[in-house]
């Protein structure tokens, strides 16, 4: 890896504090920055170096996954923290800043390769953008990556020209977006699902899959976000960009040794063949819901226009369910129900394949309906994939059983998102990033969904605090013949019912 000098801006923040440092020294403990590395924190704080490091210090202790307690590993992560007060629309601190990093690559005889980190509000990414371009920041020889997070725009026409604007000073394969959905270890692990088990990748096709469900409902509810959230709702805040970018995951076949490009290429085919909606059939094809009072884990809880910042007449939406179609080969004729939710019974992140069943095979010889065959990939709280098969039950002529099979079984104290996401933008490895036109081909299908919002031409549906959302979300399936699948908690791995289990290693 490549000497570099990552360079933060919003260094005193809270994704700094609760995510970044914590990766950065899990990082270091397991090998993965390069030998020559150094970081330098900008906020507006008039802290010392010495301010600094103790403040990252004390966020290790908080939020690192491991243990700080070794003061000697400790104090050799620190010495690579440096900090320069910068405010972002000052072209005085950047001249400055330029010549703190020069210094500390020529301490460290370093060449001049610099990650820019951007944990800023979106509105500040254009400025920085500028003032690296314009300063002696932009004009070094080695590479220059540019990390931003979400959200990439407001709208379609907002997340265009901000990239426009970010172009002038990055090239596109110099920009990384992070999404800290394509960070978790199951999530990488669905690009190679299919190239490691034949299996698999023979019946990943619409022959033999009846529908998908990709669901990611909270417990919580604004909290603090209330002046953000109330802006943008489940819509924008996660539907735009985590859930589609977990159905492109999901639906892409992608060969063996597939590289960065081939992997980028391929999701933006899948999501070029997502069916676009006409503004007058958004209703049909998309739930919105509000959540009202209720309780969560036996606790009473208030409804979202109750909520500190939250306009008593307010119409944002906190649930989204939606039906998409795939007009490609192997997807076309699949329901693809996509649905994310706050204040809901349960925290639970998944994707549910569903098979199809022979006709023949749909009722067992007592005249009692089989349950279909099932793919359950559990992302959060709980990392699991396990494949649930039905069989004859053993000395039952008439009776089925599921037996379970575990396809991926959670390493313990496996890396984080931010870890393999910082790891690979220090490689310069961008497939687990979303690249530009997947924003821009998941903002033209959100745009006329905003369309008929704004219009107020979709039903805002209330349901209570502690549910799985409104009763029209179960509508969109049932209009289908199917349902939600595991609106209880599902059987756990350490739980799995009597039956054959198969372990199969998926880690790389």
């Amino acid at each position: 890896m490549e000497p570099t000098t990552f360079i933060l801006f919003g260094a005193t923040g809270d994704l700094a504090k609760r995510k970044i440092y914590p990766a950065l020294y899990n990082l270091f403990i397991d090998g993965k920055l390069p030998q020559a590395f150094s970081l330098v924190g900008l906020g507006r704080r008039e802290w010392t170096d010495e301010t600094f490091q103790a403040n990252v210090e004390h966020s290790l202790h908080q939020f690192s996954r491991r243990n700080a307690k070794d003061a000697g590993l400790v104090n050799r992560f620190l010495s690579a923290f440096r900090y320069s007060v910068l405010d972002i629309g000052h072209k005085d601190d950047y001249r400055k800043l330029s010549e703190l990093i020069k210094q500390r690559e020529d301490e460290l005889q370093m060449p001049p390769n610099r990650l820019y980190y951007l944990s800023v509000g979106p509105e500040y990414f254009e400025t920085i953008a500028a003032n690296i371009q314009d300063s002696e920041l932009g004009s070094a020889n080695g590479s220059k990556r540019l990390v931003i997070e979400k959200p990439f725009g407001y709208d379609l026409q907002s997340a265009r020209n901000l990239n426009e604007k970010l172009s002038k000073a990055f090239a596109e394969d110099e920009i990384y977006r992070i999404d800290h959905y394509l960070g978790k270890p199951i999530v990488q692990k669905l690009e190679s699902l299919q190239q490691a088990n034949p299996v698999i990748q023979a019946i990943w096709t619409n022959k033999y899959i009846a529908n998908v469900q990709i669901t990611a409902n909270e417990s919580v509810g604004v909290e603090e976000r209330a002046g953000y959230y109330d802006h943008v709702g489940a819509l924008r805040d996660m539907f735009q960009n985590h859930m589609l970018q977990l159905l492109m995951m999901t639906a892409i076949h992608v060969p063996h040794g597939s590289t960065s490009e081939q992997v980028r290429f391929k999701k933006k085919k899948v999501m070029e063949a997502v069916e676009l909606l006409q503004r007058e059939d958004v209703s049909a094809h998309i739930i919105r819901g509000q959540y009202k009072e209720g309780s969560i884990q036996g606790k009473p809880v208030i409804g979202y226009t109750s909520e500190p910042g939250i306009s008593p007449t307010s119409m944002n939406d906190t649930f989204i369910a939606a039906k998409l179609m795939i007009d490609n080969s192997y997807w076309r004729g699949v329901p693809f129900y996509i649905r994310t939710g706050k204040r809901m019974k349960q925290k639970s992140t998944r994707i549910v394949v569903e098979f199809r069943e022979p006709l023949e095979q749909n009722l067992s010889t007592n005249g009692e309906r089989i349950e279909p065959n099932l793919l359950v990939i559990e992302i959060s709280p709980n990392e699991s994939m396990t494949l649930q098969l039905n069989t004859k039950n053993p000395g039952h002529n008439v009776a089925f059983k599921p037996i379970h099979l575990d396809l991926h079984s959670k390493q313990e104290n496996s890396p984080e998102a931010y870890e393999n996401l910082i790891h690979d933008a220090l490689q310069g490895d961008g497939t687990f990033f979303a690249h530009w036109d997947e924003v821009e081909l998941s903002w033209q299908w959100v745009q006329p969904i905003l369309d008929a919002f704004a219009e107020n031409s979709v039903p805002l549906h209330p349901y209570a605090a502690g549910t799985y959302g409104p009763a029209a979300s179960d509508e969109l399936l049932a209009k289908d013949g199917y349902h939600w699948w595991f609106d209880e908690q599902p059987t756990q791995n350490n739980e799995i019912k009597e039956g054959v289990q198969y372990a199969y290693s998926t880690n790389n």
